[in-house]
């Protein structure tokens, strides 16, 4: 593994896609070591000086400073900021640099709402940050849970904590914060991780773990992501490999395969009695985020 510490020039970038929930995107690392075969973002290292996209890791040593900057400037209206959409967050790194603590900590300072995806247990390390600031504004928390069989997670997501792990530390921080947490069910693969009983056990595990949504998603392949993916399915499940690729004929999976398991989702979020709404508590939060700002 190659730590690489770099000097940022801004905390965030703005996102222009309108129909995310966030218009800000905070990264601490670029390069990820959970390794997922699937990871949509490895194209993003071209734009750096090179290297492995799950072993050169690049640092933002001075992130902290850099978000502070921004939010203290007198036009910040408090957006939410999504953190760790390219690389996770609390990934191995974290635990040398412990870089997540500074950034919280900024966050809580200027009553600024935030997202976190992660792989990683490692998030419980700041479980009262989460918690502080989850009482003052909206904090949405969640985990990436493609499937219910760890010898495909061993495949998929080699450097990733098993999904029991993942399942106790949603369970953690949904009964000791006042954050919402999820599950991100994606990438959903075909003939790999959508038969029925396989996404029925997801639900019925979030259901116990009393998780607040269930946000499902299809593979997406797209540049580099497209060659390494299709590589690794030819090695690890050459049965799956020729269907696949009749199936991408390009980036997204064709419409009719869509149509025939969307119906199946819905039927286990009502089964389930689990929303899709990400942002359900969002509004309350945020009302109540800009009551404290007259307090700053």
């Amino acid at each position: 593994m190659k730590y690489h510490e770099i000097q940022c020039l801004n905390a965030c970038n703005r996102i222009r896609e309108g129909r995310l929930p966030y218009h800000w995107d905070l990264n601490i690392y670029r390069g990820c070591q959970h390794a997922c075969q699937y990871c949509y973002a490895r194209y993003s290292h071209q734009y750096l000086d090179g290297g492995d996209f799950d072993t050169d890791i690049y640092v933002k040593i001075n992130i902290a400073e850099r978000l502070e900057e921004m939010l203290r400037k007198p036009k910040w209206d408090h957006s939410v900021i999504n953190i760790g959409g390219v690389s996770d967050a609390y990934q191995a790194a974290e635990a040398k640099y412990g870089l997540m603590r500074g950034v919280l900590k900024v966050l809580i300072k200027y009553k600024t709402p935030c997202i976190i995806c992660t792989k990683s247990d490692l998030i419980l390390r700041d479980l009262d940050l989460i918690n502080e600031l989850s009482q003052l504004t909206y904090v949405n928390i969640a985990s990436t849970i493609t499937a219910d069989d760890e010898r495909i997670r061993e495949r998929l997501e080699p450097e990733a904590i098993p999904y029991q792990r993942r399942w106790a530390m949603l369970k953690i921080i949904k009964e000791q914060t006042n954050a919402a947490v999820g599950v991100h069910l994606m990438p959903i693969i075909p003939y790999l991780t959508d038969q029925l009983v396989t996404l029925e056990a997801i639900y019925k595990k979030a259901q116990m773990t009393n998780v607040d949504y269930v946000l499902p998603g299809m593979l997406y392949l797209k540049s580099v992501t497209r060659t390494h993916f299709y590589n690794f399915i030819s090695h690890e499940y050459p049965e799956l490999y020729e269907n696949l690729r009749k199936l991408y004929h390009n980036k997204d999976v064709k419409n009719n395969y869509k149509k025939e398991l969307y119906p199946i989702i819905s039927l286990l979020q009502k089964r389930y009695g689990i929303s899709v709404d990400y942002n359900r508590f969002k509004e309350e939060k945020m009302k109540r985020s800009v009551q404290l700002q007259w307090d700053i």
